[in-house]
């Protein structure tokens, strides 16, 4: 098997393992919800009535007009390219990801409790649906992206994604186990794409890091460091013990790790013919 199809088998994997991991902790064990609405209770220090319009700003990037606007927008990148395929590929994802999380959420649905939220309960969107779709959108672009852009393309990405995420639990729309787990869909998506993808060339590429990979994964890590201390000075504004606000900025680094990673992954599994 090519080794670019191994690599985005092994992803696909991956990322189905850790979604049915964190699906099964979030919705059917007690002990698993109740760190998830603890985790997220120390988010809601990020929130503040004077930039509420901001945070819901970012949150919404993704809605249905700017996600449709971003995602042919990475379609017209690969045909101005000139792949064709990886255009068909984008626009699959694009459509298929978004998709599946709306149909979990409607088969999963129920309310979950929390005494501190508004009500005592959240509906359960998981996964989340905004979720998904930022790292649909960061991965997509990763994909279509020129080799020599690919890294700081997913930079960019990387830092727009975990922003989208974070401000959807400032708000708490979403649970910190819905971010990951749409992180992953997201990623699953993708992966089996590229599978086929690699699949299908006449002249497999040889498995190749993009230049400035480097730059990514260093640049990308001490950003995850910096935003889980940022989540991590706004969780003394709520009303939570020493443990708990550790395990905050766990979350909240692993969220970052995630996102990271997954960029990192696809950065170098998208090389293509010629590289």
């Amino acid at each position: 098997m090519d080794r670019r199809a191994l690599l985005a088998l092994v992803t696909a994997a991956a990322c189905a393992f850790g979604l049915t991991i964190v699906g099964v902790a979030a919705l059917a064990v007690e002990a698993g919800h109740a760190r998830d609405a603890s985790v997220l209770r120390g988010f809601t220090g990020l929130y503040a009535s004077s930039v509420e319009s901001e945070i819901a700003i970012v949150a919404r990037l993704v809605d249905p007009l700017p996600y449709t606007v971003m995602g042919l927008l990475c379609i017209a990148v690969a045909v101005a390219r000139r792949r064709t395929s990886t255009a068909v590929a984008t626009a699959v994802v694009l459509v298929g990801s978004v998709a599946s999380a709306q149909a979990l959420k409607a088969l999963l649905g129920q309310p979950r409790y929390a005494v501190w939220l508004p009500g005592d309960s959240m509906q359960n969107w998981w996964p989340s649906g905004h979720a998904t779709a930022a790292m649909t959108l960061a991965l997509s672009a990763v994909i279509v992206a020129p080799p020599t852009w690919r890294a700081v393309t997913g930079l960019v990405a990387c830092g727009g994604t975990v922003t989208v995420a974070y401000s959807t639990l400032a708000l708490v729309w979403h649970y910190p186990s819905d971010v990951v787990a749409g992180f992953l869909l997201a990623g699953l998506w993708v992966s089996v794409a590229l599978a086929v993808l690699a699949s299908a060339e006449v002249a497999a590429p040889r498995l190749a890091p993009p230049p400035l990979l480097g730059l990514l994964v260093t640049l990308g890590a001490g950003g995850a460091l910096i935003a889980a201390a940022v989540v991590g000075a706004a969780s003394e504004r709520v009303a939570i013990d020493t443990v708990e606000r550790a395990r905050v900025v766990v979350a909240a680094l692993a969220i970052a790790a995630v996102a990271l990673a997954l960029l990192v992954v696809t950065a170098i599994g998208a090389s293509e013919p010629g590289e």
